[in-house]
């Protein structure tokens, strides 16, 4: 179930991240933590599969006007995201771990989502 505010209402995000580790719990992956925040950032998901760790963008879109999910994630996100997951990795003793990025795009169309995994979108340079 998902975590609701003193509103009641989901935060921003929190349907799209709600999918995407129902999704990645699917092909196997452990969810180890969400929405980890630093100095340098926020990192949305954090999960594991077969002794790697992935750091997992999620990006939801309700129109393609913006362009697709995936698309969005910027040289400067990505820089950011480095950032926070070298942190992560640094204070959950992962240093030495085999470590992963992916993005996990949630793009609505006739009120369905549709789920596109890119594993190892970018890597520990941004590229």
């Amino acid at each position: 179930m998902a975590a609701k505010g003193l509103t009641g209402a989901l935060r921003p995000g929190q349907a799209g991240e709600d999918l995407a580790c129902a999704f990645l719990a699917s092909l196997g992956y452990r969810i180890r933590a969400r929405n980890f925040r630093c100095r340098a950032g926020e990192l949305d998901v954090v999960a594991e599969r077969a002794g790697v760790t992935v750091f997992v963008e999620v990006k939801e879109r309700h129109g393609s006007s913006h362009g697709h999910g995936f698309e969005q994630v910027t040289w400067s996100k990505r820089r950011r995201l480095l950032q926070a997951a070298r942190l992560y990795a640094a204070q959950n003793a992962l240093l030495e771990s085999p470590l992963r990025f992916d993005v996990v795009s949630i793009d609505w169309a006739d009120g369905r989502p549709h789920v596109r995994h890119d594993e190892g979108a970018f890597d520990a340079e941004g590229c």
